[in-house]
């Protein structure tokens, strides 16, 4: 592993893992709620989550944030 990435604890995750994980232990409503984006609560759907998320990084910032507490719980 490259000693920039030795204490990252989303080095190797995708971004669908993350998504992904977080859907089944929170749900879409509840998600939605957390981080209020249109693509949480509006006919969502991984694949145009993953979309916007890949475009927006301050939204992608709030979902891998969410996806390290999720892990602390």
């Amino acid at each position: 592993m490259p000693e920039s990435q030795k204490n990252n604890p989303l080095h190797g995750i995708t971004l669908e893992a993350i998504l992904i994980h977080l859907v089944d232990y929170y749900g879409w409503d509840l998600l939605g709620r957390t981080i209020n984006i249109k693509c949480f609560t509006t006919n969502p759907s991984i694949k145009s989550s993953l979309t916007f998320l890949r475009k927006t990084p301050w939204a992608r910032k709030k979902v891998e944030e969410l996806y390290l507490e999720s892990l602390e719980q």
